[in-house]
């Protein structure tokens, strides 16, 4: 087979139907999303499955997310944290977050799960600290910001998810101007010299294209 992006989404499609199967609560999910016009930038359903897993792996009960969206990963997360735990999201636009409201609530989660809308700026210094899983896929040009308010709200052995991160390959360029590239290569940069982060990152392929995620642990 030839390594195309269509195969790449055929592999991730069948990795997908394999692993993770169907959903009819994250399916609704997606389409209330869809129906209110939201743009298709979730995480793809084995990225929502990985976050599962890493929230439950790490024994998360305190999870905070930057960038709701529709409430696809929040879900995802929520049922991760169990009964006892609680997932804070954060979301800059009161539509996005009425959408991600009300899917988070049919999906049975509603009760885990607290939406602060507003900009992450804003919003982070008004939380109490203690999480134990940071999930950030919010405006690339700002992850740095939210990277220092991850190891401030965090505590050591914190795990920190840090999405998008492959940008078509173009986090190589130094002459890069898109605002998303270099926000995304000044967040790499950070994990890789600020002492309070041990991290790595893998670049993807998949349905949502040459991408990747930087996971680290706060230190």
């Amino acid at each position: 087979m030839e390594p195309t992006p269509a195969a790449w989404s055929d592999a991730d499609t069948y990795l997908a139907d394999l692993l993770v199967g169907h959903d009819p609560q994250l399916e609704a999910a997606l389409s209330a999303q869809r129906d209110a016009g939201l743009p298709e930038i979730e995480v793809a359903p084995v990225g929502g499955k990985l976050l599962n897993l890493l929230a439950r792996i790490s024994g998360a009960r305190r999870v905070l997310e930057i960038g709701t969206l529709g409430g696809y990963s929040t879900i995802w997360l929520a049922r991760a944290v169990g009964p006892e735990g609680r997932v804070v999201t954060v979301e800059a636009e009161a539509d996005n977050a009425a959408v991600a409201r009300a899917s988070i609530d049919a999906a049975g989660v509603g009760d885990r799960v607290d939406i602060r809308i507003g900009r992450g700026a804003d919003v982070l210094p008004t939380l109490v600290g203690g999480f134990d899983l940071v999930f950030i896929d919010a405006d690339k040009e700002s992850n740095t910001v939210y990277l220092d308010w991850a190891a401030k709200l965090g505590h050591p052995g914190t795990v920190v998810v840090l999405d998008n991160i492959g940008r078509e390959g173009e986090i190589v360029r130094d002459d890069a101007t898109d605002p998303k590239v270099v926000g995304t290569r000044d967040a790499l940069r950070m994990l890789g010299e600020d002492p309070r982060f041990d991290a790595t990152a893998l670049q993807t392929v998949g349905v949502k294209g040459w991408d990747g995620v930087a996971l680290a642990v706060v230190v």
